[in-house]
This record gives C-alpha cells, structure tokens and sequence, in this order.
C-alpha cells in the first residue's frame, strides 16, 4: 500500500484502465476468461513497475531563488531599515507624502515609456483578459495616477519594488529584483525652484549615509537636444543616440562611438562632433561658455536648456550644494519621459584601504524633469509638470554591506532591552507575569520558550544576542518581594522592589 501510494494520477488512470477493461468476445455475463485477467494483471504490474521506476530515478529538486533576486538575512534587514529610515525621514523633512501603486500596471500603460528599455519588462501570463506587466520603476505609475484621479500638485514619496529582466551583476548591486525610494514634486511652479529642492535632497541623502565623496551631474534634455540638432543627428535619431550617450558611464567613448555608428547608422563626422560635447563638464562657468558656443547658441531649445541651468546654479549657490554639482554635457538619462533638467549621483572613487576591494557601482541616485508624462495618460492631454529623483538603494545596501563585512563589525538583528530568566525550576508563571509587566510598559522583552532553563544558558543568550539588561526572579527574590537587575556587559547585580521595576528599567534605558 505504501508503494501505490506513490503512484502518480495518471499511473493510477492507467491502471484502472487496464483492469476494467470489458470482458472479450467469448466470455459471457460480468465473468472474465481467464487469459485476459492474466493480461490485465501483467499490463498493470509492468505500469506500476515503470511509474515506480520514474519516480525513484527523478532527480532531486535543487532549491535555489531566480537570478537576479536575493534573500535577505535578519543582519541584511537591520542594515536595510537603517538606511530606509534615514532616506525617508529626508522625505518627510521636505513635506513628502507617502503613497503606493499595484506592483503590476496594464501592459499599455507602461509601453513606449521607456525607449530600447522597454525590452526589459516582465510580461504576466495572462490570466483574466487583461494584458498586465510589472512596474519597471516607480515613476510612470505615479503619473499614471496623477491623470487618473485628477491630481494638479502634489509632493509624494514612494518606497517599493520594481522589476526588470536584464541581465544582473550582483557584484555591482544590479538586481532584475530591486526596491527604489522615489521622491517627487508635481504641479505647476516657477522655473527651477522645485528641481534645486530635489539635488537638496540628494545632498542630504547622500551626505548622512556617510559613503564618502560624491558629485551630482547634471544636463538638461533640451540642451541634449539642442547638442544632437547642431551636430546633425536626423531627429529621428534623436532618442536612439540619447541611449547610447546614456552608456558613456559604463563604456569607453570609442565603444559608444561604434554604437551609434556601425549599430545606429550615425555618419562618423556627426559622431565626432558630439564626441567633442559629450568631453566637457564644469561648473557654472561651463554653463556661460556654451551659451557662446557657435552651435548651441543657435539653437533654441539648447538656450533654454542653458537658462533654466544658470538659474538652477543660483539657487544650488544658496543652497549651499553647488560645489557638489557638475555640469555634464555626456550625461543623457536613456528614458524616454525626461524634457528637462536631468541629474545622477555617482560617488568618487577613493583610495582603498587596506583589505578593501574598489567598489564600480555606478550611479547611487538619478532623476530629473518629465513635464509630459502625465499628459500621455489625460483624455485631453492635460500636462502636469513634474520633477523627481530616485534613489539607488541597493547600489547603497551593497557598498554599506561590503564595507561592514571588511571591518568586520557585527549587526545586532533585534532590539530587546530586557531579559527575563530564572535559576530555579517551576518558576515560569512569574516569568510570565514580570514580562507581560513589561510588554505593557513598551519595553522591549524576551525570555526562552522553557518551563526550567539553565540560568547560563539564559545569560549566554543575552551575550550573544546583545541584551544589555537582565531581570532575575527566584524564590529569595519572591519572598523579599524584589527583583535583581543585571547588566549583561558589566556583569554587575542590583536588587530593587519589585514595585520600581519599570521606573528602574525605563531610567537605565534612558541612560544608555
């Protein structure tokens, strides 16, 4: 019976078939001949005998996650919430709201959003007459739901995962599975103010993640644009050479150059031109200088591009930021959605230290202006202008997370203050008790799931788990009606009326 019990459906289907099939021509009545039992139960043993076969020679299921994912351990998780919390209370410093949209979107709404990107977005079987994808980022479904409720102005920050099929490179924090902490600023506003708060926050952001130097690039896609029109690129060009501009960070100007010409149909002298822009990058003095350049400054778009980031660098000088930004004429930003200032953080590479390893991560934030998203959605082409940035957190996870591992610094998994143990048996109803006191005061307990555990395997707990404070309870603590509170690193005792208990803890904690 154990050995049936193995069979799959189908084998058991087969069986049946062969054992109920109908008597043959010269039986009479429901009595079968006796030949054709014999074959029936030769038919049935020879499939029981290659079911069972199969099923012992399957190979063994090997238990792994998709590529480009990852499991995250408790260490990974504190670390993880650290950085989280510090990336939203920036958020909320500046006035954000937090919001949150479906982890899938209709397909049509993500579609032509994203240029040559939108190859990487994960297609869901379909399953109830609708054609839906997972979000590629966490930008387009916001002006999806800009246009959809009939929102003019808002301020929102959004935390969330997002999923692309391209090919993954753990080592540099690249995962088709990732979370993004986007901010941005909807409505219509005066120029630049709005896009100077958003490199602000950056700063910020950066600044007390302690990841050391850094540098903001930033450009404008009509001064992009602009820079294409005067070098003659065919406007039809324009967005496929955008994406292989957008490469330079992560490919030598040769290899782009081949792109855009062998793979683009890009005439070489019109490459060479660009290739002369793309070199430059400065400060405000830069911005001045192209609005003399003889070709940009014949082109209107470029000198509105130029305007808007001669502004920006007042207010970036107010700020107090403008040391940390660079004007970059090789920075693009391959999506499709951006019409103005475009901006990406990338950290400076410093000596390594002993023992370390360089870090290539690429950029760690990135975003810009997208005045026209939102129309693409209105009925009526209604526009929302609007403005954001994104931050690379998993970029940033990997290089905290390396650099914790190469000094060899320990994460503590939990936050439990107090621990309640005993050094005597039967005593867990006033275990039960003296926690459940503290639960109730909002001090953070624990103690072993065991009616009689060894005291050192109660104090062994609370060294290796980081538990600054212990309270012990036994029978002498009982009849005198007080409790002995212990520090863990000291190894000191105290006793105290049980009555001070909280107050006790609650000072200590304070103190610490």
């Amino acid at each position: 019976m154990p050995l049936l019990g193995l069979l799959p459906r189908r084998a058991w289907a087969a069986l049946l078939s062969q054992l109920l099939r109908p008597p043959c021509a010269s039986c009479t009545g429901a009595v079968r001949c006796q030949s054709q039992g014999e074959e029936s139960l030769q038919v049935a043993e020879a499939v029981l005998t290659s079911q069972l076969k199969a099923h012992q020679e399957k190979p063994n299921f090997i238990i792994k996650i998709p590529k480009g994912t990852r499991d995250l351990s408790p260490q990974h998780m504190v670390v993880r919430e650290k950085i989280l919390d510090l990336v939203i209370s920036c958020f909320k410093r500046h006035g954000a709201k937090g919001m949150d949209t479906p982890a899938f979107e209709l397909k049509e709404t993500l579609t032509e959003k994203y240029g040559e990107d939108s190859g990487l977005m994960y297609d869901l079987k379909d399953q109830g007459g609708e054609l839906l994808s997972l979000r590629y980022d966490l930008t387009v479904p916001f002006a999806r739901y800009l246009a959809m409720n009939k929102v003019k102005k808002m301020k929102r920050y959004h935390v969330g995962k997002v999923w692309r099929r391209e090919s993954p490179s753990i080592v540099q924090g690249r995962y088709r599975e990732f979370c993004q902490c986007d901010f941005d600023i909807a409505g219509q506003f005066d120029p630049m103010i709005p896009d100077a708060e958003c490199l602000k926050i950056m700063c910020e952001i950066l600044s007390g993640l302690q990841l050391g130097d850094f540098l903001i690039k930033v450009n404008d896609r009509r001064i992009v644009d602009g820079m294409f029109a005067a070098c003659g690129v065919p406007e039809s060009k324009f967005r496929a050479i955008c994406s292989s501009i957008d490469k330079l960070d992560k490919m030598a100007w040769k290899d782009v150059r081949h792109e855009m010409v062998a793979k683009k149909g890009l005439a070489p002298e019109v490459a060479d031109r660009i290739g002369d822009y793309v070199q430059c990058h400065g400060g405000v003095s830069l911005v001045e200088q192209m609005f003399q350049d003889p070709r940009l400054s014949q082109n209107k778009q470029a000198l509105e591009g130029l305007e808007d980031l001669k502004l920006l660098f007042e207010y970036l000088t107010l700020f107090g930021i403008a040391e940390k930004i660079s004007f970059d004429l090789s920075l693009a930003r391959g999506l499709d959605y951006y019409t103005g200032v475009i901006y990406e953080a990338v950290l400076l590479q410093t000596p390594t230290q002993a023992g370390e390893e360089p870090l290539n991560v690429g950029s760690v934030a990135a975003g810009g202006r997208y005045d026209g998203l939102v129309g693409m959605f209105d009925p009526k082409g209604h526009k929302v202008p609007c403005v954001g940035l994104s931050i690379g957190v998993e970029r940033i996870f990997y290089i905290v997370e390396q650099r914790m591992k190469t000094k060899g610094e320990k994460v503590r998994t939990t936050e439990t203050q107090v621990f309640v143990a005993t050094p005597q048996k039967n005593f867990l109803q006033e275990r039960l008790k003296l926690i459940t006191e503290l639960w109730d005061a909002g001090i953070k307990a624990e103690m072993l799931y065991k009616n009689n555990p060894k005291l050192l395997t109660q104090l062994h707990y609370c060294e290796s788990t980081g538990i600054p404070l212990v309270v012990i309870i036994g029978e002498q603590e009982l009849k005198e009606g007080i409790i002995k509170i212990r520090s863990v690193a000291s190894r000191e005792e105290v006793a105290i009326k049980r009555e001070n208990l909280v107050a006790e803890i609650q000072k200590r904690l304070s103190e610490s």
